[in-house]
């Protein structure tokens, strides 16, 4: 699968909004949010105007750049969401929330969603005693994420979900168990749960044409 390898707080300056790709960076002046403010690019603090069409498209683009998708699998999660009972925008955002490195992330395992699907990737954890392996499973209601043994003896985790959760909120919908390293899935994310700046309306707008 295609990969994102340029810099990610290009992405952020690109979307005009914080994203929080690149973990306790994003929390410092360090942040290129922070230090430059507009567009990447030669004509980036030029003014433009954007047209119906620029500002859907805008949208769509950050939050696949927030949870580190691409095209077909945002085209297939839509399609999934349309197909569902409820309002189609809040079931993309509850389908993406409900990733298995989203969690990860959100449990504080990880600094990045970029470094939570790393580490499902690599076989550091188990989803209901099984090994998942599979950054794009979703979980259920009651599901439990749990760190590998052999992985919590890793000296990397160790203070990691301290670390990670001092500037993050919980979600409601998880449960964390930090001293056994797992995680489990109280609910199913609602809208009120979800944080991020999103306008999940421009993005239905934009699929459905």
């Amino acid at each position: 699968m295609a990969r994102y390898i340029g810099s990610v707080c290009k992405l952020c300056r690109r979307e005009n909004d914080k994203l929080f790709l690149k973990g306790t960076r994003c929390f410092t002046d360090k942040c290129g949010m922070e230090r430059r403010p507009y567009p990447p690019g030669q004509h980036g603090q030029r003014r433009t105007k954007i047209s119906d069409f620029g500002i859907q498209l805008r949208e769509k683009q950050k939050l696949k750049r927030i949870y580190g998708i691409k095209e077909k699998p945002m085209r297939n999660l839509f399609g999934t969401a349309v197909r569902m009972k409820g309002v189609t925008g809040e079931n993309v955002l509850s389908l993406l929330e409900r990733r298995l490195d989203n969690v990860v992330y959100k449990a504080g395992f990880a600094a990045s969603r970029n470094e939570a699907r790393q580490l499902v990737k690599h076989n550091h954890f188990i989803l209901n005693g099984r090994k998942a392996t599979i950054p794009s499973m979703k979980v259920s209601k009651n599901d439990v994420i749990e760190l590998k043994s052999k992985s919590k003896e890793s000296s990397k985790f160790k203070n990691a979900i301290e670390n990670n959760l001092s500037y993050r909120e919980v979600p409601s919908w998880i449960d964390i168990d930090k001293d056994n390293y797992k995680t489990t899935v109280k609910d199913l994310p609602k809208r009120e749960d979800i944080t991020a700046s999103i306008e999940e309306r421009l993005i239905v707008e934009l699929y459905s044409k």
